[in-house]
């Protein structure tokens, strides 16, 4: 069962410490992936090339990192949304790993929990770990505390 948080900016301080998620699973193609290595400029064999990919330990294509990681905006907003926000914004990342690899055609999903709200002027930021599963896995494939920040 997903547990969605909905808060409205004013009451951010009372969700510290609630989990969130799963999101719905999302299928990752290799038609995206080859958008975001022309977008990004990593054309690494692994990522586009599934003849060389399929001769490596991965057996195929696999989706990049930092794709993956792009795919917490529409995931998360699934299953965390402020209301009531004057402007909203990612700050940052406290810590950010890959354990695992995602093959391209797999589906990932997103889950996390608010560590912290700490008030800030005109608002509040929060720590918000996030942990990607990929379906069928044994690992997480990402693994970051997102740093959120949420002005009224």
């Amino acid at each position: 069962m997903t547990n969605r948080l909905s808060v409205a900016v004013s009451d951010l301080p009372s969700i510290e410490g609630s989990a969130f998620g799963p999101s719905e699973w999302r299928v990752i193609t290799q038609d995206e992936v080859n958008d975001y290595a022309r977008l990004s400029g990593d054309m690494n064999p692994i990522h586009v090339d599934p003849e060389f990919a399929a001769t490596t330990p991965y057996g195929g294509t696999i989706v990049h990192g930092l794709f993956t990681l792009s795919l917490v905006v529409p995931l998360m907003a699934e299953i965390f949304e402020v209301t009531e926000v004057g402007l909203g914004i990612n700050y940052g990342s406290n810590k950010l790993r890959f354990p695992a690899p995602v093959p391209v055609g797999s589906r990932v999903r997103v889950h996390g929990v608010v560590k912290s709200v700490t008030e800030v002027t005109g608002g509040y930021q929060l720590e918000v770990p996030v942990t990607f599963d990929v379906e069928g896995g044994e690992k997480p494939v990402l693994v970051t505390e997102l740093v959120l920040r949420y002005y009224r």
